[in-house]
């Protein structure tokens, strides 16, 4: 069943409201970041009233998302130029980065602010993995080690090591993250401190 557009735009409001809890900022921030005002903002969210273009710009460049988001627009038929960010359970959401199919792919998370009682799952999977964190404190479990890592520093291991990531109760934490198959590594200007699991190995950026 096609919506029209008027639908289309009701439905705007619940996202842009997820989408702040998500980033733990109130209206009041929100409205001196994006210059709108935050009735304007509460009737939005409260879908009260249909956004305009002049509206979504702003929202979708604090948000780090596309227009196209916001507003539940089809997806591409091609799915390797598909670059819309996915949404997770847990609130975090993964924008891919990458076009091109196979190979390494690169991925941007931003993670809402967590639990330092939260239990980690470790998983493992073929592969390569890279991470390098741009904003907040990531939480990084790798085998029996239990990191922290800040603004700027990197990660690379070999994912047949049990791994999880998440945040602090610091806040929230973006980081991007290039997920190779097997063999396929990042190449860092660092010098790799190997670790007991598989040769991973952890360094900031310099």
């Amino acid at each position: 069943m096609n919506e029209t557009p008027e639908q289309t735009l009701d439905a705007v409001g619940p996202r842009l409201k997820q989408l702040r809890l998500r980033r733990d900022v109130t209206l009041t921030q929100l409205a001196a970041e994006t210059r709108i005002s935050a009735s304007t903002l509460s009737r939005l969210e409260a879908g009260l009233r249909r956004p305009t273009l002049e509206q979504l710009l702003p929202l979708a460049r604090y948000y780090g998302v596309t227009i196209d988001s916001l507003v539940d627009a089809p997806r591409t038929a091609d799915p390797r130029l598909d670059l819309r960010p996915m949404s997770c359970p847990d609130g975090s959401v993964i924008i891919p980065l990458s076009r091109r199919p196979g190979g390494v792919q690169a991925y941007k998370f931003v993670r809402p602010t967590g639990s330092d009682d939260l239990v980690p799952d470790p998983r493992t999977h073929e592969g390569h993995d890279w991470v390098y964190v741009l904003n907040g404190t990531l939480r990084l479990v790798l085998g029996d080690q239990d990191l922290r890592l800040k603004a700027g520093e990197a990660a690379e291991f070999d994912t047949r090591t049990p791994h999880w990531f998440g945040a602090t109760s610091d806040g929230p934490v973006e980081y991007l993250c290039l997920v190779g198959r097997q063999g396929e590594r990042a190449h860092l200007r660092v010098n790799e401190k190997p670790g007991p699991n598989h040769g991973s190995g952890l360094s900031p950026i310099s």
